[in-house]
């Protein structure tokens, strides 16, 4: 994996000069951030910090004020969050967003819709094209199940799974976009110490099999700082630190921003 300082290194992310106020109060001021593709990139910072109002504006869910946000080279700033999954964008969320009546095998094949041509209505009844066209998205949604490990629950209805299942659902459907770019929102949120082993296993191994790039907000700082290539540190809208894991542990301002306030 190329270090984020290297110049050379191809980008997968570039977001330049984001702000985002939110009447009157700044949210996010004139941030900067560029993500080298392959890596995983962190995003800290204390509660408030402006960290999901970042990733909203990434992933379409807010507009920014001012700044722009590139895609590779490809200028997504006006995109919306679907558009933005046809260029391969998906996120989770930090509030679990799954159709919990729906099966696990459903909620993942809802994944594949962006890349469905036949439409969402003709690929639930079966007609014509999209009978061909679910069989493959399916055989696609098996191979996710498997690698989550989920095959005995792929029937079972997400709203009766247990929570870290549920988050696990969550990352399989995000999966199904086959993004280039994945962002997690506190993906280990609310889960005991076994869930997050397990969800770190997951994480890594989408980066290191599938050669995905991420970008995470998550507020557990041992995860962080054992699996991220490159940290982010925003405080009060700003960023005040960006680079390896040694370099943000070391930095004074993190430590006192962040670090050594008890979070």
């Amino acid at each position: 994996m190329s270090d984020g300082a290297n110049g050379s290194a191809e980008i997968a992310l570039r977001v330049e000069n984001l702000s985002k106020n939110f009447g009157g109060v700044k949210a996010v001021g004139d941030v900067s951030v560029t993500v080298p593709k392959g890596l995983i990139y962190a995003i800290i910072g204390p509660n408030g910090a402006g960290k999901t109002t970042l990733l909203n504006m990434i992933s379409g869910f807010y507009a920014p004020d001012q700044g722009s946000i590139h895609l590779g080279n490809e200028d997504i700033t006006r995109l919306n969050p679907a558009n933005r999954a046809t260029k391969g964008i998906a996120r989770t969320f930090q509030n679990i967003a799954l159709f919990n009546g729906l099966t696990v095998l459903d909620n993942l094949m809802m994944g594949r819709h962006v890349h469905m041509k036949a439409g969402v209505l003709a690929s639930f009844l079966y007609w014509g094209k999209a009978q061909r066209e679910e069989v493959e998205h399916r055989r696609r949604v098996e191979e996710i199940i498997d690698f989550l490990k989920l095959s005995d629950l792929r029937r079972e209805p997400t709203g009766a799974l247990a929570y870290g299942l549920r988050k696990r659902v969550e990352l399989g459907r995000a999966l199904a976009v086959e993004p280039s770019l994945l962002l997690l929102d506190e993906p280990m949120a609310g889960m005991n110490q076994e869930e997050k082993e397990d969800m770190v296993r997951y994480v890594l191994d989408v980066n290191g099999e599938f050669g995905t790039t991420i970008v995470l907000i998550e507020h557990d700082m041992g995860v962080i700082m054992d699996i991220s290539d490159r940290i982010a540190v925003l405080d009060q809208g700003s960023k005040i630190a960006d680079g390896t894991p040694d370099e943000v542990r070391n930095n004074p301002q993190v430590i006192e921003a962040y670090l050594g306030s008890g979070h």
